[in-house]
């Protein structure tokens, strides 16, 4: 497998600062809303039977979140375009990690565009700034390139 540069405009859009995000692995995403699950979810094998949970944003304080611990949804203000030869893995950053906080996220397919959403954990209280560097994105280099690529139901989220 081959690791592909994210550094180009046709590939992260909305960015805040190409030279500040831009890392040796991949790219930094930062937060553009916090949310927290309002109610449960339902996940079957064909999804004719899945509910995603309703989530409601949570509002900065003087642009910072001061959460507790427990799970939220984090969205991201970059665009991310995910190459039709290659996926998209995101892993939080090690400072969110050395606070006390991880993020959980699912493989961005070929063909995904859009402003992507973490499951962000938290194990003791931390406060976060308004568009903080807290995750990385890198794309693996698959070994052929799709024809139509991903256009399930979260395609084109902003």
């Amino acid at each position: 497998m081959v690791f592909l540069p994210p550094f180009s405009n046709a590939i992260i859009k909305d960015f805040i600062d190409s030279d500040l995000q831009t890392q040796i692995a991949g790219f930094d995403l930062t937060i553009q809303d916090i949310m927290k699950l309002s109610d449960g979810g339902i996940i079957d094998f064909d999804n004719s039977n899945r509910k995603i949970p309703d989530h409601e944003v949570i509002e900065p304080i003087e642009n910072k979140w001061k959460l507790k611990p427990g799970g939220y949804l984090v969205k991201y203000n970059e665009i991310v375009v995910v190459p039709l030869d290659a996926v998209g893995i995101v892993l939080p950053r090690s400072s969110l990690m050395r606070s006390g906080g991880t993020l959980c996220s699912a493989v961005w397919d070929p063909g995904y565009k859009g402003r992507g959403i973490g499951l962000l954990i938290t194990f003791a209280e931390i406060t976060f700034h308004k568009s903080a560097r807290i995750a990385q994105i890198m794309f693996i280099k698959t070994q052929k390139e799709t024809e139509e690529g991903y256009s399930g139901k979260y395609q084109n989220e902003i």
